[in-house]
């Protein structure tokens, strides 16, 4: 077990500083100076944070317990993540659906209001610029979150955009919220704690939902989404209530619920089968090659005109070249850019993001194979250190996602 926890902690460094380092133009070692704090970074240090640089700022990647002790009580009760480096705007006017869907993959007019969906905003080729959760607030606003490692990019690319569908008559304005904080509640226990700190009824929120509501006295926005794969709750709250919220949901879980790092987030999204943006998408590869064709909805299929919309329709049409697909595997857990053969030695393909499972004790990892060489069952050869071990192909997710649906 220790050498597992050991290659654990070994796989998500390396596979956060290659993601912070693929999409941000930085140094790569930045001192402290040169990172951004968010409000909570005094709290973290409080409670034994790890601080570690990500995408600019200083963000926590442990916490007093392991990454493995954190990923498994997620699971069986909850975490709470500080992801307030992440970008918060709104879109406002009554064309921002319009616009929207010139930049996104997603039939966002066919959202209902108070719902949102994951999206993928395309470049030109049909490649992803990044992933996003896109919320329809009302038909005239929408709330989206965007990657911090994307932030910059994304920023100019919506506003490049913006100015030229402004210059044709089209209202639409924006509002990034940088005075508010971002946290996460995630696992079983986030709901019936949450449940606690307002008045509103969670039970009739599911997921994908979105509400602004009192929480703990803060105006907040709602949304029920995360990244592992569990039930829970990303909660924007304005910067100056959120250590107060922040210490609220812990006491109110009564020491279950946990402050988790970057470590364990990543673990469990990996686990949950989530792309990790800067290693599971980048902008070569399209929406269709990884897996996520069902974000595409049918209006969109059948009218296009998003940015790549020829590119990613005719992918849909024919097939692709190449699929992001899951793996079990002997040997050393999969490191990112570890070659995938066939079972004769041939290169079929290469790993993207890889690890040992504090959930499955096992090593798992996905990446992107030739079509053909994509099904479940599949047997592969895993290249780590110049020797070749075991994997087969598997369905994702590896652990069971367990979304409050109705």
């Amino acid at each position: 077990m220790r050498g597992g926890l050991w290659q654990l902690g070994q796989s998500i460094t390396r596979r956060l500083a290659q993601a912070d380092k693929k999409t941000i133009g930085r140094r790569c070692f930045a001192s402290d100076a040169d990172l951004k704090k968010t409000v909570l970074y005094d709290f973290h240090v409080v409670h034994g944070g790890k601080m570690v640089p990500f995408a600019g700022w200083s963000m926590p990647i442990q916490y007093k317990d392991s990454i493995m002790d954190s990923t498994v009580n997620c699971r069986e009760n909850g975490s709470l993540f500080d992801v307030s480096h992440m970008c918060g705007l709104s879109l406002k006017g009554k064309d921002t659906i319009p616009f929207l869907e010139k930049l996104v993959i997603g039939d966002v007019a066919g959202l209902a209001p108070g719902t949102g969906t994951l999206t993928v905003f395309t470049n030109e080729k049909g490649g992803a610029i990044d992933d996003s959760v896109v919320t329809k607030v009302t038909n005239d606003h929408i709330y989206l979150v965007v990657n911090a490692g994307c932030r910059d990019k994304d920023l100019t690319h919506i506003e490049e955009h913006m100015k030229a569908f402004k210059s044709k008559g089209g209202d639409v304005s924006w509002h990034i919220h940088d005075e508010r904080s971002l946290l996460a509640l995630q696992g079983p226990l986030a709901a019936p704690v949450l449940q606690y700190l307002t008045k509103d009824d969670l039970s009739k929120m599911y997921f994908g939902e979105f509400r602004v509501l009192d929480i703990n006295g803060a105006a907040c926005f709602l949304t029920r989404t995360g990244y592992t794969g569990e039930d829970g709750f990303e909660i924007s709250v304005p910067s100056e209530n959120a250590v107060d919220l922040a210490k609220a949901i812990l006491e109110k879980s009564e020491g279950k619920i946990r402050l988790t790092g970057l470590g364990a987030r990543d673990s469990l999204r990996l686990e949950a089968g989530l792309c990790l943006y800067g290693n599971d998408m980048e902008q070569h590869i399209t929406p269709v090659e990884a897996g996520l064709t069902w974000a595409i909805g049918k209006r969109r299929r059948a009218e296009g005109g998003f940015l790549g919309a020829d590119v990613i329709l005719k992918q849909i049409e024919e097939g692709p070249k190449i699929r992001r697909v899951g793996f079990f595997s002997s040997g050393p857990p999969p490191r990112s850019h570890s070659e995938i053969q066939d079972t004769n030695g041939q290169n079929i393909g290469e790993i993207t993001s890889g690890g040992f499972s504090p959930c499955l004790k096992k090593n798992i990892a996905m990446g992107y194979v030739k079509s053909g060489n994509h099904k479940a069952g599949t047997n592969v050869k895993i290249v780590i250190r110049g020797k070749s071990y075991d994997g087969a192909v598997t369905k994702m997710p590896f652990v069971p996602t367990k979304y409050y649906k109705p």
